[in-house]
């Protein structure tokens, strides 16, 4: 009797290709797809996932392949534990990052003990990241081709959850690789393009969603410079991030960036680029996927899903807290991003970014 593995079907080429190259292997496939948001209204857009047309898209891959699929309606939770945290996260003046928040809770926790209740043995999805067996357990490694590695984005899984997951796309050297899976199979997915933005705010409008889940919480302020001298004004602080130039409505003098979003007093915080420089970071909320204790650890670390890995010394405190210094510096580093810990290609978790002292 074959073994069953669940897969994570979002309606895009990457799940899809997922569960034909399994099925190819002689798995039994079963195809899950959460409903997260908005089920009506997304029915039409190509850009987004778990909604609308992608779950259509999902059935209709589950079908080609001759495989059980469900849709499972888990919008009240993906509310609860992504959506609303992001509409809160940007009210503290930090920069969220839902897509991990996604992973963690909805598409991790909660489609994991799913898969078990349908008696899988695992679960797959259509992450760029490689699963190997260590000496310790399952390790987490970026994916092949570095354009693609997801690996920033899974920082918060689990030694248990990593035990029940496959990432069969994680070799691949590129997407041209997995699109040919999906013609290899006839699906209509192998060439829909990938989803950019975030997924349930399609049209890239943050700050209409914030205040649509949090009706009056945005208030207009100032902008300040490091001394506290009014230099302008803002409509609310969820229109800004760390790092930004462009947008702050105060001209003259030399380029001024945003340095830091103080939300209790409603200050967006201005100067000059060389004190966007940072070399100490705290962080929050650390999940350790490394052997032992980290003490003075020589690691790299990204601060973002786009840098490259910069070399820097970890050591981990108490209660889930970390603090890393950098080697050099890094400039941008925002509060409510997520620090991510690697030992070249192995990838031994992260945490999330504390606001500057």
């Amino acid at each position: 009797m074959s073994k069953r593995i669940v897969v994570a079907m979002s309606g895009g080429v990457d799940s899809s290709a997922t569960a034909a190259l399994l099925k190819e292997q002689g798995w039994d496939v079963v195809g899950v797809t959460l409903q997260l948001y908005d089920h009506g209204k997304s029915v039409g857009r190509s850009n987004t996932c778990c909604a609308g047309k992608d779950i259509q898209d999902a059935r209709r891959v589950a079908d080609k392949l001759g495989i059980d699929h469900y849709v499972i309606d888990y919008e009240s939770n993906f509310r609860q534990e992504v959506m609303e945290p992001f509409a809160d996260s940007y009210l503290k003046g930090e920069t969220p990052i839902p897509c991990v928040l996604c992973n963690q809770t909805v598409k991790f926790r909660d489609l994991l003990k799913v898969s078990r209740d349908l008696g899988a043995e695992a679960m797959a999805t259509g992450h760029y990241v490689r699963r190997e067996d260590g000496p310790d357990g399952a390790m987490m490694l970026k994916g092949a081709d570095p354009a693609r590695d997801q690996s920033y984005f899974l920082f918060n899984t689990t030694r248990e959850q990593l035990d029940f997951l496959y990432f069969p796309l994680g070799g691949m050297l590129s997407k041209d690789e997995t699109r040919a899976i999906a013609h290899r199979h006839e699906l209509q997915v192998a060439s829909k393009p990938d989803s950019q933005d975030i997924c349930f705010v399609p049209d890239g409008d943050y700050a209409s969603l914030v205040k649509k889940l949090r009706p009056g919480a945005v208030e207009p302020g100032d902008i300040v410079d490091e001394r506290g001298t009014v230099l302008g004004h803002h409509e609310g602080i969820i229109h800004y991030t760390v790092g930004q130039r462009k947008g702050l409505g105060i001209g003259g003098g030399a380029p001024l960036y945003v340095l830091r979003l103080d939300a209790p007093n409603r200050h967006v915080v201005v100067g000059p680029k060389e004190n966007l420089a940072q070399k100490r970071i705290g962080l929050h909320s650390v999940n350790w996927l490394g052997e032992g204790e980290a003490l003075n650890r020589e690691i790299s670390v990204k601060i973002r899903s786009t840098r490259p890995p910069a070399p820097a010394t970890l050591t981990l405190t108490e209660n889930g807290r970390a603090e890393v210094v950098l080697h050099g510096v890094e400039e941008g580093v925002s509060p409510g991003q997520a620090c991510v810990f690697y030992d070249g290609d192995r990838m031994l978790g992260g945490g999330w970014i504390s606001a500057r002292a």
